[in-house]
């Protein structure tokens, strides 16, 4: 870890943020030194990563995981198991690309900032459900928060026109776009049959399966809301959705004279990755270069909540603030794992999260400890919910 050149470290290495992380580092060996890696289970994958990177560090699920892991990387490697492992791993590189899924990201985003490292953030769950948490920390001397999502990503790039002022009073609005999922402009009717295959279609972006069936909810979006108003420091009644089903106008700013800035692109997740490692560097390999000789259709439409309640659901936590965010996230999350593992139908998804939050009481978060109690409690509910 003594190469002058910025080190990184790649926690979620085998997902799909993960895999596209290293395309973006291929192309930029001579300016980058990826010394540090975390994965789920597929050990070959980290192995082959190890090996191609010559990473010094990895993190791993298991005790079990870390001896056949060794087994193939040798003694040189350090091999590190678990959230303490990942804690380690979050100290250790000048940018942390946290691409964990789930609220298991959410050590790697505190102990990263705590260390006064720049955090490039893929993993919304973790900043929703611990925003009170995570503000305090960015606070830090050096700690950065430079966001992946191609949506705030586009929004972070949009605002350097802002005068920057807590609050942003020059700014009227932030406008995500969506694309509306793999079922714009479906029924509630044809909604009630949807299967797995049809959830995990997504009509212009490659992702993992969790992000994919929020998207199809139109979560991923109620998610990103909540994101956007913590990342940005913007309340969350100046941040709007709207469906642009091209995916070409990533976000958008509204300033208070009218002027709106966008940044458009073809969907590539290289791009926003790049932005976040790079930055304040533009690297030069032009992901997502649109061709303005060519005819360029934009299309813009509201949202339809009725279909979609997941958006009204979000907006809710978020008014009532406290640990709603983080019942919304933990119930989210098992209703999306109870339905890719068949135990629920897609229908059931949205309206298993709205049983768990009728059930919450508000509640202010000020530790750790009662973030980790309200995410066990929204869990134990909704699983509760589940098997019923």
């Amino acid at each position: 870890m003594s190469s002058t050149r910025p080190t990184v470290a790649l926690l979620g290495a085998t997902g799909s943020i993960g895999t596209q992380t290293l395309d973006v580092l291929r192309r930029e060996l001579d300016s980058f030194d990826l010394v540090a890696i975390a994965g789920g289970q597929r050990l070959g994958e980290l192995a082959a990563i190890a090996k191609e990177f010559n990473v010094s560090s990895i993190g791993v699920v298991s005790v079990d995981d870390k001896a056949t892991l060794q087994s193939m990387v040798g003694p040189g490697v350090t091999i590190v198991v678990g959230a303490e492992g990942l804690t380690e791993l979050s100290r250790c590189a000048d940018v942390v690309v946290n691409a964990v899924v789930g609220f298991a990201g959410l050590p790697v985003t505190l102990s990263a900032l705590e260390a006064g490292k720049r955090l490039a953030l893929a993993n919304k769950e973790s900043l929703i459900a611990a925003a009170p948490l995570v503000a305090k920390v960015r606070a830090t001397t050096g700690a950065e928060i430079l966001p992946i999502d191609s949506e705030h990503c586009a929004i972070h790039q949009c605002l350097a026109g802002s005068s920057g002022e807590p609050g942003h009073p020059d700014v009227r609005r932030l406008l995500l776009t969506a694309s509306g999922g793999p079922f714009r402009g479906w029924s509630k009717e044809q909604l009630s049959s949807v299967t797995k295959s049809d959830a995990l279609k997504h009509p212009t972006w490659s992702m993992g399966p969790k992000i994919t069936v929020d998207s199809s909810t139109l979560m991923n979006k109620g998610l990103e809301v909540l994101e956007a108003s913590a990342l940005f420091g913007i309340e969350v009644g100046r941040v709007e959705v709207v469906v642009h089903p091209q995916s070409i106008v990533h976000s958008m700013v509204e300033y208070v004279d009218g002027a709106v800035l966008a940044q458009l692109s073809e969907p590539d997740m290289r791009l926003p990755i790049a932005y976040c490692i790079g930055s304040p560097v533009r690297l030069n390999h032009a992901w997502g270069r649109l061709d303005f000789g060519q005819p360029l259709h934009l299309t813009f439409e509201a949202p339809d909540r009725v279909a979609f309640p997941a958006l009204d659901l979000a907006y809710d936590a978020a008014r009532r603030a406290g640990a709603a965010p983080a019942w919304l996230s933990a119930a989210n999350e098992i209703a999306v794992e109870a339905f890719l593992n068949d135990q629920i139908s897609w229908s059931r998804i949205i309206p298993l999260v709205a049983e768990v939050m009728d059930v919450y009481d508000d509640e202010a978060l000020d530790s750790l400890e009662e973030l980790f109690e309200n995410d066990a409690t929204a869990r134990r509910i909704a699983h509760g919910m589940v098997v019923r």
